[in-house]
């Protein structure tokens, strides 16, 4: 399949380009490279570009004869989403109606969207299902929940089948350490305690340990970045096969607190740092967990690397080989 994968230059969109390549998929990548790295897409033929450029993406999709399209380009801060809504409601919402009139246009029936748990917003079940409630808390999660929204739309009206795939934290690295986790600045608990671990940080901060879990820290759902690449390649195919449309969360159904990631990256790379309490970030919940049985039974995908244990594990090979420049 030639396959278009939007934001491909990222940290889930670099993996997402390697597994497609290596199953023989035609992949072209289009990264504006604001926080993408060139250097992180394996093959293919890379193109430099925004998806504001209306006229650039038809010429793309005809050039290139896409049959489907993997949409991950996305500005992801949730702090900067509250100081700057309009950024994200033009890159996340506005710029992704750019694709779909160019999926419209030159007759591309198939997309998968890199969608967020945050579009469930404060959750009052857990583990989370696909039918709970969408209310986000954040700027971030309603510009993808619009965007959602557009695709139900855009089925209805001009026959294009989705996937919306609803990611919870991805971690990790890519096995063989060619590509990894490299965000500046970097907001995700993980790569934060490595670099705490390699000395590129002084300390490590717990925001909280006064919660109702089992230790008082915050629980998340980590999800291992490759996982979530064999998601993408399951979901594109099944609806170039004729699946219907569908939303699916992504998680290991499996909760780590923070303390214990710290523990774990403590024991895994022998290092001791320094750990403070500090308080409590607002909107933080206490426990976020996913049920992943949908796509397990509809799409029959299944967790490689479920243990935190891998998951930090190649994570910590990536960025002790230096990861881009670190």
């Amino acid at each position: 399949m030639n396959i278009l994968v939007t934001g491909g230059a990222g940290y889930i969109g670099s993996h997402v380009v390697k597994i497609l390549l290596n199953q023989g998929h035609q992949v072209v990548t289009l990264d504006n490279l604001q926080k993408g790295y060139k250097e992180a897409v394996t093959g293919g033929k890379f193109i430099e570009a925004d998806l504001a450029d209306q006229k650039l993406l038809n010429e793309i999709m005809q050039k290139n004869e896409i049959e489907a399209v993997i949409h991950l380009a996305a500005d992801s801060l949730v702090g900067e989403s509250m100081e700057k809504p309009g950024k994200y409601y033009r890159n996340n919402f506005a710029n992704g109606i750019n694709l779909l009139e160019a999926m419209v246009k030159n007759e591309v029936k198939n997309i998968v969207f890199s969608s967020t748990a945050a579009v469930y917003g404060e959750p009052d079940e857990i583990p989370i299902k696909e039918n709970n409630k969408t209310e986000p808390t954040s700027t971030y999660g309603e510009s993808k929940l619009f965007f959602e929204k557009a695709l139900r739309r855009y089925d209805d009206v001009y026959g294009i089948k989705y996937t919306s795939l609803r990611y919870f934290n991805a971690a990790g690295a890519d096995p063989e350490a060619k590509i990894g986790e490299a965000h500046d600045p970097e907001t995700h608990l993980i790569p934060i305690v490595l670099q705490t671990a390699l000395g590129i940080r002084d300390k490590i901060y717990i925001f909280g340990d006064d919660y109702s879990t089992r230790d008082g820290s915050c629980i998340r759902d980590y999800i291992h970045v490759s996982d979530l690449a064999a998601a993408h390649l399951l979901a594109v195919e099944a609806l170039a096969s004729g699946r219907e449309s569908a939303v699916y969360n992504l998680g290991n159904g499996e909760g780590y607190s923070v303390k214990e990631v710290i523990k774990t990256v403590k024991e895994i790379t022998g290092k001791d740092f320094e750990v403070e309490v500090s308080d409590r970030r607002a909107g933080d919940p206490a426990v976020l967990i996913a049920s992943s049985e949908k796509i397990q039974k509809e799409l029959d995908w299944q967790p490689e690397f479920p243990e935190l244990e891998k998951i930090i594990s190649t994570a910590w090979q990536w960025h002790k080989s230096g990861g881009f420049g670190e």
